[in-house]
């Protein structure tokens, strides 16, 4: 007889899934969980993702897979959700768990920085967000595209297809690769992508057995933090291809700060923002608000996606 507690876990066959789902595991102690493999679209697919219709190309299968009852639980990382949209009905965010490192991370074999890298050298990376800011901060650089998992995009550094890569140091500290850092990144010259560095426990919104049993995971302040980015991500409406960076912080008063930027592709144009509240929401609304005042619907509608 199946134990009624058991809580099956929806997860992608990458190590950073694996790694993601084996923390949470981990973190619910006694409570019996099984995992269950799943392959997205985005893994399939070795193009851009914007032909797949962007971060939706990870999550799709686990949203259906949590609605059918295939698994009672999937584990996202933040920055993968699709943020222009709310979360699909029938399914709930129940935890947040503590945030890690929201900082990018170069890798580079000679262990060189960005600074020291010389004219033309080749920058893996498929991010926008990571594109406009070397266009932006060090256009000596050429980004090259480079998809597939973190171990993937290193054994092709390794092998020469790039000279550097940029990845999430987070990411790289969940594979257990994070001696393959070269430099992190300051967030002034490389600001996050939304959600950076918090991993999000969704399950289906009226499983009150599973909301139970991962609430004592949630952190309030990365809830807090979270939810004011992916508000300004909500209202801004940006898409697959737009160039977006959001972090948010607790002041020592308890209050929210968050600064964001809306790029544009070649990072000659930054938009910036910086305001602070105690409500998680109004600010994100409230940044992104003076952002399109700036212009920053403009900006993203004219960015082909």
């Amino acid at each position: 007889m199946s134990d009624p507690r058991l809580i099956r876990i929806g997860a992608r066959s990458s190590p950073m899934s694996l790694a993601q789902v084996e923390r949470v595991r981990a973190l619910l102690g006694d409570t019996p969980t099984e995992v269950v493999p799943v392959t997205t679209s985005g893994d399939r697919w070795a193009g851009a993702l914007s032909a797949l219709g962007g971060k939706g190309a990870f999550t799709k299968e686990l949203d259906d897979g949590l609605l059918s009852g295939a698994w009672d639980l999937a584990v996202h990382c933040v920055k993968d959700v699709p943020g222009d949209r709310p979360v699909p009905a029938g399914t709930a965010f129940a935890a947040y768990l503590a945030r890690d490192d929201i900082r990018d991370a170069l890798v580079h074999p000679g262990g060189l920085t960005l600074d020291q890298l010389p004219v033309g050298a080749r920058i893996g990376t498929s991010s926008v967000r990571r594109v406009a800011h070397l266009a932006r901060h060090w256009p000596h650089l050429e980004p090259v595209p480079c998809r597939g998992n973190a171990n993937t995009r290193l054994a092709k550094l390794d092998a020469g297809e790039y000279d550097a890569l940029l990845l999430a140091v987070s990411g790289l500290e969940r594979i257990g690769r994070s001696d393959r850092i070269t430099q992190i990144l300051d967030v002034e010259r490389m600001m996050p992508a939304v959600g950076s560095g918090t991993l999000v426990l969704q399950c289906r919104s009226d499983d009150q057995r599973v909301i139970e049993a991962v609430q004592p995971l949630n952190d309030p302040e990365a809830f807090r933090q979270t939810t004011a980015e992916r508000m300004l991500l909500h209202v801004l409406q940006g898409h697959c291809n737009s160039p977006i960076s959001a972090y948010a912080g607790t002041e020592p008063d308890g209050r929210l700060s968050l600064r964001a930027r809306v790029f544009s592709p070649d990072g000659k144009v930054c938009l910036d923002a910086h305001e602070w509240d105690r409500n998680a929401m109004a600010l994100g609304t409230s940044v992104a608000a003076t952002l399109l005042r700036q212009g920053a619907h403009e900006l993203i509608a004219g960015i082909p996606h």
